[in-house]
């Protein structure tokens, strides 16, 4: 098992928790920390996930599989090895 984070920013908008939590628990992850934020007065969303791929989905095939749902909502998306700073 390797542990993840996904730091998120984009224009704030409805089902962009539901898309990211989902995408995660299809590709066989568990989160175990998540805060989120909207930024009111600029209208933006920022999000950190922590999560460990159970069934062992590494990071490259992570990211390609994210990139629909990046591109959805013209999101800033990173993946990093939690290990790593």
């Amino acid at each position: 098992m390797k542990s993840y984070v996904l730091t998120v920013s984009c224009k704030s908008t409805r089902g962009i928790v539901a898309a990211i939590t989902g995408y995660l628990a299809e590709q066989g992850c568990n989160i175990v920390d998540s805060s989120q934020f909207d930024d009111l007065d600029t209208g933006m969303f920022f999000m950190r996930v922590s999560f460990i791929s159970e069934e062992g989905v590494g990071e490259a095939a992570l990211v390609e599989g994210f990139k629909p749902i990046s591109d959805k909502f013209a999101m800033v998306a990173e993946f990093h090895d939690s290990k790593k700073r």
